[in-house]
């Protein structure tokens, strides 16, 4: 099994090396003579499946006359690995809903069988209440969000209203109308056949306006697209707010937020409405194109073509490349028009993760994955060449079973631990003895230690990507979504070797992108206030050795941190049909590797709400597809560093690519961004 597990985590997350059957048929390969009449089947205890379920299955023979016989399987396999696991008894465990692949070795013949697993019951709903008094006559959007008993959010459940008064209505939608002075209990409901879920009672005022003469500020105004303009309601007489006020816009394509926040993704005329009672007030807002592109410059390159890049990191004069295979390359980039290869450092593993430097560059850090010895970890470099680093040490006592990321801050490194999901935070002051000095995993009910013939290890929870900045770590904890904790900050009296969580922020990927994908978060990058988050989506059944091309889709996600304690996503950026990846946040930019999508520029500027692609954000897009690639012609983009006022984008492909950021583009030029 974590053998199995590492050749996906080996491709960057995920390769799946067996293809799915028809649905719950087995599929079989060719045997000798005496076998070939014969078939293998797996069978489940139950096609009742749900998340959290642990199932056994069985293998059977079947002979020409359909009689079938037990048949012992020498080995066992699930997949994708982040919806199910299965030890070598057969008794599979389900940690996500979609569908999941079984197989197993039965006679040297490999069979496989598809499940359908079931969403998780509801067992809370979270709602959030008006945030004061109601008008008569008034309208509002109650918020709900049904959970299952891990957190996870479910939007595909119906949510119903009880409501105890007469005073208001609540709709199918959630839609509340005042109707009369007063006051009403109100409770939502979700009806998942079996049991009925009930949230805690919340109550709402209902009062009559007393407002006189509305107003709004500005009464008039002009703004881009993307753009985040608040207008406020005022009144001649009684208490104005913009929560006890109807917000309506009516305009090509915007939205209004009950807190009066407006923001447009196409340009025109629009019109602001704030209602209470029997009084309105009207505001107009002129919206104009972003105008945001600006000129990519390719000014020099780092091509590969015999084996494919994985993670960079410049420093100084030198870049740093990591690989998908076993070798670390180092280039003299000081003519970032003429990089230079000055060293290729042999590594044992089957993938070089991640690379970067101490805030001095004096010692480099990378991490293994995939090691012939299975000695994974980290290992640490003396750069004092910074042409030729020169090993000093490693570590690899507790974190054997792989790591994927290691992000070094100060005399620590965080990393995340492939074989248990967990974070190990290793002191290396003294570098050449560096220690573990803390574990910490996000808890998760349904994660699971697996037995198998290649040792043991914990499925169903999986860290992928951590960033440390002003003594808070963001994880990345795919299916478990975004952790906070305090390693130093002082909000939980935390420290690297006492790790201390503050908070989380769930998604449901199942929603999001459906069956036939392994999706996930998977990267984080802080910048002010915000928090960018990317999903990593790739087909469960692909191989990243094979030349052809590989599909990708994910979101990244924009989260308001404010409020470390309640991080709330306020905006998204999705490149239709292409995925997300690593990104780098600087100066009110992003930089961004959207695999298929090539590399991608994009304004962060000011307050982010809504979605920043149709609004126009984007500033530049590379095209990073290479006839002499390993891919020919494939973009399949990594990320990006910006460094020395250029920016780096890591093709997995086609290698690294030296752009330089341009002027704005002016109408009627026939120059594409990026070429």
């Amino acid at each position: 099994m974590r053998t199995f597990k590492n050749l996906f985590l080996a491709l960057c997350c995920l390769v799946i090396l067996v293809t799915t059957g028809p649905r719950l048929f087995a599929q079989h390969s060719r045997g000798n003579s005496a076998t070939s009449s014969r078939t293998v089947e797996l069978t489940p205890e139950t096609s009742d499946i749900t998340v959290g379920q642990k199932v056994k299955f069985k293998a059977v023979t079947k002979d020409p006359s359909g009689r079938t016989t037990p048949a012992a399987a020498t080995a066992w396999f699930a997949a994708p690995f982040d919806l199910a696991a299965v030890d070598q008894s057969g008794t599979v465990s389900f940690f996500n809903p979609g569908e999941v692949v079984v197989g197993a070795i039965v006679d040297g013949r490999s069979t496989f069988v598809t499940v359908t697993v079931k969403p998780a019951p509801v067992v809370r709903i979270d709602v959030e209440p008006p945030p004061g008094p109601l008008v008569v006559g008034s309208t509002t959007k109650l918020i709900a969000i049904a959970r299952d008993a891990q957190g996870n959010p479910r939007s595909d459940v119906a949510i119903g209203w009880n409501v105890q008064s007469d005073a208001v209505t609540v709709d199918g939608a959630g839609v509340l109308t005042a109707l009369a002075e007063g006051n009403a209990a109100i409770m939502a409901t979700v009806d998942n056949v079996t049991s009925i879920v009930m949230s805690n009672p919340f109550r709402v005022w209902v009062t009559k306006s007393n407002l006189k003469d509305l107003s709004i500020d500005p009464r008039s105004t002009t703004a881009r697209t993307g753009d985040v303009v608040h207008f406020n309601v005022r009144a001649r007489s009684g208490q104005a707010d913009n929560y006890t006020v109807r917000w309506t816009v009516n305009g090509p394509a915007a939205t209004i937020d009950p807190d009066g926040g407006f923001v447009a993704e196409l340009p025109g005329s629009y019109v602001i409405t704030a209602a209470s009672g029997n009084e309105q007030a009207v505001a107009s807002v002129l919206i104009t194109p972003r105008n945001a592109e600006r000129s990519l410059e390719v000014i020099g390159r780092v091509p590969l073509k015999d084996f494919q890049g994985a993670e960079e990191w410049i420093t100084g004069n030198y870049a740093y490349l990591s690989t998908i295979s076993d070798k670390l390359l180092v280039f003299d980039v000081s003519d970032p028009a003429h990089p230079k290869l000055t060293d290729t450092i042999k590594v044992d593993a089957r993938l070089i993760n991640d690379v970067s430097t101490t805030a001095d560059g004096r010692i480099l850090v990378i991490s293994r994955e995939g090691a012939s010895n299975r000695k994974n970890g980290i290992a640490f470099y003396d750069t004092s060449d910074p042409a030729h680093p020169k090993p000093i040490s490693e570590y690899t006592e507790t974190v054997t079973g792989g790591v994927h990321s290691a992000f070094v801050d100060g005399h620590y490194v965080y990393l995340t631990d492939d074989a248990t999901g967990s974070l190990r935070v290793i002191d290396f002051a003294e570098v050449k003895n560096p220690k573990q000095v803390a574990r910490w995993e996000v808890p998760n009910q349904l994660a699971t230690m697996i037995h198998s013939g290649a040792g043991e290890e914990i499925a169903g929870r999986y860290l992928h990507d951590v960033q440390v900045k002003d003594g808070l770590a963001y994880l990345a904890y795919w299916r478990d979504g975004v952790v906070i904790l305090d390693v130093g900050n002082g909000i939980k009296s935390g420290s690297p070797e006492h790790p201390q969580f503050v908070s989380q922020l769930r998604f449901n990927h199942f929603e999001l992108y459906g069956n036939g994908w392994v999706a996930g978060t998977h990267a984080v990058f802080r910048y002010k206030k915000y928090l960018f988050v990317g999903d990593e989506v790739l087909p469960q059944n692909f191989d990243i050795y094979s030349r052809n091309r590989i599909p990708a889709r994910g979101v990244m996600h924009v989260v308001d941190v404010s409020d470390i304690n309640h991080p709330r996503k306020v905006a998204e950026y999705a490149v239709p049909e292409a995925g997300s990846h690593n990104m780098w946040v600087e100066n009110d930019i992003l930089y961004m590797g959207y695999y298929t999508g090539g590399g991608r520029v994009l304004d962060v500027s000011g307050e982010l709400r809504g979605d920043l692609y149709r609004q126009g954000r984007e500033i530049g897009r590379l095209w990073a597809g290479d006839p002499d690639a390993f891919r020919p012609n494939l973009s399949f983009t990594w990320g990006a560093q910006l460094h020395n006022g250029l920016v780096y984008f890591n093709d997995v492909n086609s290698g690294i690519w030296i752009v330089k950021l341009g002027g704005p583009i002016t109408k009627g030029s026939t120059t594409a961004p990026g070429q």
